[in-house]
């Protein structure tokens, strides 16, 4: 196992009826601009709750953050946060309103161009940034307990990630009820997307570490089992809850203590998002496949650990036992209502032109081991037609 260090400060308030507690976690005589997305929240109760719960505080709203959160409208945000000196964010919504909650708060305290966070990522930093607190009403991204934000610049085509610390939220409320008028569109992506983190620090190379192994695999097993039921049964409080929990700890940092991350499957599926603005959970059922299968050297062992611990494959020689791994992981995705494939979203082959020319400006080098250049970013969409 390799040297780490695990810090993670977030304050995970959960279960039902959790979410009137925000107003004993916000400071006294905050000014607190409350973020949200189309407005779903005003649907199923989550806004009033919210609204009775800080009565006493001086609020502010800013509403339609878009599903992949665009800069131009973070930074109408940051505009307001600036104007009304707001001293606490309150992101209430999904992880795309936290990840542009966490992008607002960075730039609210930045004298230049933001999006430096993300296309300088490695030589600008945040240095400091508003107070976040979350309210989680869509399981997905992890982003209630990270650091990490996905942004994209509508004007140019760009998908990209920064993180940190300073951006982790004070506290995150999860309650499981809020999954219960979710549409099958989105509890399939959320599954998908935690499903695909967890395989992110798991599909490498091993490096004997057997718990973060099985915390990954109990996460993964977890997903299989209960996604299924969310997706029959929207008011299955306990399923909600193991999928709610599931997708909180597939992105909290833990499991990927002392193990190799990849992360090329969603740097891959940003751009298929850039482009054509697929769903993100769908752009990594996508590539997940196609990275599978052309890495299936590099991460032969542990995609055979996978093959047989996850889906129980015993049988056959290394190349049948993958195959065989690849091919339930499409199952899944494809049983929760996920389409696997590019003709599926009608993408056209020339899409993978675009993208592999874009990493190869980038002089992007991807994976666990660096190893993936843009010409085999075009094989892995390819293996995709």
């Amino acid at each position: 196992m390799n040297n780490f260090e695990y810090k993670n400060p977030v304050k995970i308030i959960f279960g039902k009826g959790t979410i009137p507690s925000v107003k004993k976690e916000i400071p006294e005589n905050a000014k607190i601009l409350i973020t949200y997305g189309g407005g779903s929240i005003k649907k199923n109760g989550v806004y009033e709750q919210i609204k009775e719960a800080l009565n006493d505080f001086e609020l502010f709203e800013f509403g339609g953050i878009e599903p992949n959160p665009h800069y131009e409208t973070c930074m109408k945000a940051i505009e307001l946060a600036k104007k009304e000196n707001i001293t606490f964010l309150l992101s209430v919504g999904g992880g795309s309103v936290l990840d542009a909650t966490k992008f607002i708060a960075a730039g609210a305290l930045y004298d230049g161009d933001p999006w430096d966070f993300l296309s300088q990522r490695y030589i600008v930093n945040v240095e400091k940034a508003l107070p976040i607190g979350a309210v989680l009403t869509l399981p997905a991204t992890g982003s209630e307990m990270n650091g990490n934000s996905v942004i994209t610049k509508a004007e140019t085509q760009e998908k990209m990630a920064f993180g940190s610390p300073e951006v982790m939220p004070q506290f995150s409320v999860l309650d499981p009820e809020c999954v219960f008028s979710l549409p099958d569109r989105q509890v399939a992506n959320g599954v998908v997307d935690a499903f695909v983190h967890v395989l992110e620090q798991y599909l490498t190379y091993p490096v004997n570490s057997p718990i973060q192994d099985r915390f990954a695999e109990s996460i993964l097993t977890t997903l299989i089992e209960e996604g299924p039921k969310v997706l029959a049964d929207r008011n299955d409080y306990n399923a909600a809850a193991n999928f709610m929990w599931s997708a909180t700890m597939a992105l909290n940092g833990l499991i990927a203590t002392g193990v190799p991350q990849d992360w090329a499957t969603h740097m891959i599926g940003h751009e298929l998002t850039a482009f054509h603005g697929i769903d993100h959970g769908r752009t990594l059922a996508i590539v997940l496949p196609g990275m599978m299968n052309i890495k299936r050297e590099n991460k032969k062992d542990k995609i055979l650990q996978y093959g047989e611990r996850i889906w129980g494959i015993s049988s056959g020689n290394d190349d049948e036992k993958i195959n065989k791994a690849i091919e339930k992981t499409i199952s899944f995705f494809e049983s929760l209502g996920v389409p696997t494939t590019l003709p599926e979203y009608d993408i056209p082959e020339k899409t993978i032109g675009k993208i592999t020319t874009r990493f190869q400006e980038r002089k992007s080098k991807l994976g666990e081991k660096a190893d993936i250049d843009y010409q085999q970013v075009g094989e892995i969409l390819k293996d995709r037609l």
